[in-house]
């Protein structure tokens, strides 16, 4: 091997090299355990509808992942943005013919307009206030659904929703679930990669240090504006497909109580990888929906669950499983060093004889 190859041959397995592969694994092995959720729910109805609603709580964690685990900007008026995207695709459905990935677009759009105008008008508010703000306006949002008839349907909602087609051909309920978990896929590997960009990075020092970033000439408030109008669109496309889905929605299908839960998702999953928010929305179906052995106390179950991982695994699950695995590579790493320096000096011994 001349040296030009042996130092070409050290660049693709250094750090880099290493840093690569194992993004290149983790793309690929999230996409196998994604299609692996695809043929589980298969065509049982029930594990359907536990696959629709883990992609709406997976999006709807998602999108607040990125201004409160990120940018540090907590925002409570998430379960408004849900129903915005839920009830776009409930108006164009009936009172348009337009085809429903429009509905999908101006419910994103709509969303993000919403939580930026929020976010400017509540832009000196920080902490306690910020949050009552927002949460005070996702209850008069809900007021507003009810009152609404006209538009709404008020309490009654919006039903017999149109199927979603895509080139002409009408997507069975498998095909949208399949659809939905991709959807969930590739805003998780994407928000993934924002967040060890340089973007990100700035993102996450606007939340530590924003004196800082201030200094550097990044405008915080912008970065929190942007991330705000982003997290909003992705949790409306968390709304649209649960209503495309079911094609049905009303005032009660996204309530206040989804927030909580989207503020715990990444907590219990683990707030160092966007994969936490969507494993801690796995864990919230399973644990309110599919354990029929906790029955009504699977609220319960999760809020204890949250608080066990809390106090025991403050990184959350995927954090501690990180910490394992790198502590079982320091071992293994440790096996190998000892296995050859014993077979050099082995080596050296038998030359010396």
């Amino acid at each position: 091997m001349t040296a030009v190859s042996a130092h070409a041959e050290t660049h693709r397995t250094g750090p880099a090299g290493r840093l690569r592969s194992a993004e290149t694994a983790r793309v690929l092995g999230t996409l196998a355990l994604t299609l692996g959720v695809i043929a589980w729910a298969g065509g049982d109805l029930f594990r359907q509808d536990l696959a629709v609603l883990g992609a709406t709580y997976a999006l709807l964690a998602l999108g607040m992942y990125m201004p409160f685990n990120l940018a540090g900007v907590l925002s409570l008026a998430y379960s408004a943005y849900v129903a915005i995207g839920g009830y776009a695709v409930g108006l164009v459905a009936t009172k348009t013919g337009w085809p429903l990935p429009v509905a999908f677009l101006l419910g994103a759009i709509a969303s993000a307009a919403l939580a930026v105008a929020l976010g400017f008008a509540t832009r000196r508010l920080s902490g306690f206030y910020l949050a009552a703000v927002t949460l005070l306006f996702g209850v008069a949002f809900q007021s507003f659904l009810l009152d609404a008839k006209g538009i709404t349907g008020g309490a009654l909602g919006i039903g017999s929703i149109r199927p979603l087609t895509l080139f002409g051909a009408e997507l069975d309920r498998l095909s949208l679930i399949a659809l939905a978990l991709l959807t969930v896929w590739i805003v998780a590997v994407a928000m993934d990669r924002v967040r060890r960009s340089p973007f990100g990075v700035a993102l996450q020092s606007s939340r530590d240090v924003p004196a800082a970033v201030e200094a550097a000439g990044v405008g915080v408030p912008a970065l929190r504006l942007t991330v705000l109008g982003a997290g909003a669109a992705v949790a409306s496309l968390g709304g649209a497909l649960f209503t495309t889905a079911n094609q049905t929605i009303g005032p009660d299908t996204f309530t206040l109580h989804l927030v909580t839960l989207a503020i715990f998702m990444p907590l219990l999953g683990g707030q160092g990888s966007a994969w936490g928010a969507v494993l801690g929305a796995v864990l919230v179906v399973q644990l309110t929906f599919n354990l029929q052995i906790f029955e009504r106390a699977g609220s319960l179950i999760f809020g204890v669950a949250v608080l066990a991982v809390l106090v025991i695994a403050p990184h959350g699950i995927l954090g501690y499983t990180g910490q394992a695995a790198r502590w079982l590579n320091r071992r293994l790493a440790g096996a190998r060093g000892t296995s050859r320096r014993n077979a050099e000096g082995t080596g050296t011994g038998g030359t010396a004889r």
